[in-house]
């Protein structure tokens, strides 16, 4: 890939050259981002301030954004989530935090925030924002509630042609944990990966289409063309509140997976310091949780605004916590790095068929 070494006034053109679909806006803040996220109510401080929002470029998984990034592509801020952050770290990616410049820091989740593979030489690298969770979600008309209860169901020849699980080797290889009896993949042995592996072989043969997006999903599964899917708890919050047979059962035999993800200064950035710590500093505020979770459906990191909020309405929306869904989840934490590579060839191996 070409290296951009273009000042940041000029960065918002080679952005849609570099990344594909772009949003130019403020060229002294580039946001590398999933697409979606590029949402103005996420951030409204920054605009209010700034009277423009970020510029956005967009990647489709972290491991095009980390070789994009790699290769010399330049922003200023980067959404990876948990389990690349120390990959990104030791890669030379990311740029240490001034924490005392992040002004809600001590009102965020401390199992999020202080994780030791976040940190290097006493320093922090990486701000949690957004959390979820990755569940069997299926159309309670055409699938039996029995059949809902176990994991083992996506490998059903029964349903082939029937289901979708996420383009992302992340979430696909939680699932193939959790299918096998894994519930910690950073100590999974070398059988375990394997028998990973091949549970999700088992499963490409009745996978539809791998999705992309929330919403491509949610087509399909309203349509009926798939009726059980490895999705967000997002698909679940927001096709329900639509009206739709929508059930998402985190407590299957095998359990349920979560995750979170977050955003880092990137060690290249062009840009703007101040605008990038008032950008994150916009991303936790209190008004800014409640319009993740009542619009998105996601958690958020801000603990604080987070415990404001009723519990009732977070179960409603597939974000309740228990001992039992606790026990039985998958953490998408960080993974050793030989694992991961392992983890990403094998599933484009297996997303090709072989």
């Amino acid at each position: 890939m070409k290296t951009f070494t273009a000042s940041a006034p000029v960065l918002a053109i080679a952005l849609t050259l570099a990344a594909g679909a772009a949003r130019a806006a403020d060229p002294e803040l580039v946001v590398f981002d999933w697409a979606g996220y590029e949402d103005p109510e996420f951030y409204v401080s920054f605009t209010d301030k700034y009277g423009d929002t970020p510029t956005y470029a967009f990647f489709s998984d972290e491991e095009e954004a980390f070789q994009k990034l790699r290769s010399g592509f330049q922003a200023d801020a980067a959404h990876p989530c948990a389990q690349s952050v120390p990959k990104w770290i030791e890669a030379g990616l990311l740029a240490p935090l001034d924490t005392s410049k992040i002004t809600a820091w001590n009102d965020l989740e401390t199992s999020f925030r202080d994780i030791p593979a976040f940190q290097k030489d006493g320093k922090y690298y990486f701000v949690p924002v957004d959390w979820g969770n990755t569940g069997l979600t299926y159309n309670t008309e055409l699938l039996p509630a029995e059949e809902a209860a176990t994991l083992q169901s996506f490998a059903d020849p029964k349903h082939q042609g029937r289901v979708s699980l996420p383009d992302g080797v992340d979430d696909a290889y939680a699932l193939g944990f959790l299918a096998v009896g894994v519930k910690d993949w950073a100590s999974a042995t070398p059988e375990q990966f394997k028998a990973a592996s091949d549970f999700l072989r088992a499963v490409h043969k009745n996978v539809r289409t791998y999705w992309t997006d929330g919403a491509s999903l949610a087509q399909l599964m309203q349509s009926g063309e798939v009726y059980l899917a490895w999705a967000w708890n997002e698909t679940f919050s927001t096709m329900s509140a639509e009206g739709h047979p929508i059930a998402m059962k985190r407590d299957t035999k095998e359990g349920s997976s979560s995750w979170v993800c977050g955003y880092s200064r990137l060690a290249n950035a062009p840009g703007s310091e101040e605008k990038f710590y008032d950008f994150v500093n916009a991303w936790l505020e209190p008004r800014t949780a409640e319009y993740m979770v009542n619009s998105w459906g996601y958690g958020h990191s801000n603990a604080t605004a987070m415990a404001a909020m009723s519990a009732e309405d977070l179960a409603a929306i597939g974000l309740e916590t228990s001992e039992n869904l606790r026990a039985g989840t998958l953490w998408q934490g960080p993974v050793p790095a030989d694992l991961r590579e392992k983890m990403i060839a094998e599933f484009e191996l297996i997303k090709a068929g072989f």
